[in-house]
């Protein structure tokens, strides 16, 4: 039995059942898994026949009412980053494992949408599954680098990297950053920056997200 968090959130499953794609939504900092669960009903205009689950993350975010975060995280420093997202990382890649088994799915058919430090963790562990998984998109996000990273990388699935201009908590530079590492590890990636936007998701973002769905 592990000794991993278990992992447990709002999920949406296709009428009839029989998914043909899972679809896990990993949200921010100080926030829960009922946040991104609200941009399930856009994504289901994109890809219908998918299950879609957005778990909290797996520590409790103490000054956050009914918030979680997948770790401690109080700077960008790339050390915080680093350590806290290799700590997290087997939690959700067990659970990745797990809802896969569930519904009779594979690697291929795996599509993670991260926000904030969710795309810190759908990168870190997308890129690093054993074999290539459907796509990711990361909202106002950034990537954890560590030390030989390209090295540990297993999986290239396209990405879309989604960012407002006016983001104040994650600057967009973060995005700009991101999509040159992926490029370098020939990862096929698609970046957007929403005009006025802050630290959220604006309409044209999430249409990009929707048009990027649509393609897989």
């Amino acid at each position: 039995m592990s000794e991993l968090p278990e992992l447990n959130g709002p999920r949406l499953e296709p009428e009839g059942g029989n998914p043909e794609k899972l679809v896990i939504l990993c949200h921010g900092f100080g926030s829960n898994g009922d946040d991104l669960y609200g941009l399930i009903p856009h994504l289901k205009q994109a890809l219908p026949n998918a299950v879609y689950i957005s778990p909290n993350a797996p520590e409790i975010c103490y000054g956050a009412p009914n918030g979680y975060q997948w770790f401690p995280l109080s700077t960008l420093s790339r050390e915080e980053r680093l350590v806290g997202t290799l700590k997290a990382a087997p939690t959700l890649d067990h659970f990745i494992d797990q809802e896969l088994e569930k519904y009779g799915l594979e690697n291929k058919d795996l599509v993670l949408v991260g926000f904030s430090q969710g795309t810190m963790m759908s990168l870190h562990v997308g890129l690093r599954r054993k074999s290539d998984i459907a796509g990711i998109i990361g909202f106002s996000g950034v990537m954890t680098l560590p030390e030989n990273w390209q090295e540990e990388i297993t999986s290239k699935p396209p990405v879309a990297l989604i960012h407002g201009d006016m983001d104040n908590v994650v600057p967009v530079g973060m995005m700009h950053e991101a999509a040159s590492s992926l490029k370098e590890v020939d990862v096929d990636v698609t970046s957007h920056v929403s005009p006025g936007v802050m630290h959220s998701i604006g309409p044209d973002g999430l249409q990009v997200a929707l048009d990027f769905l649509a393609k897989l």
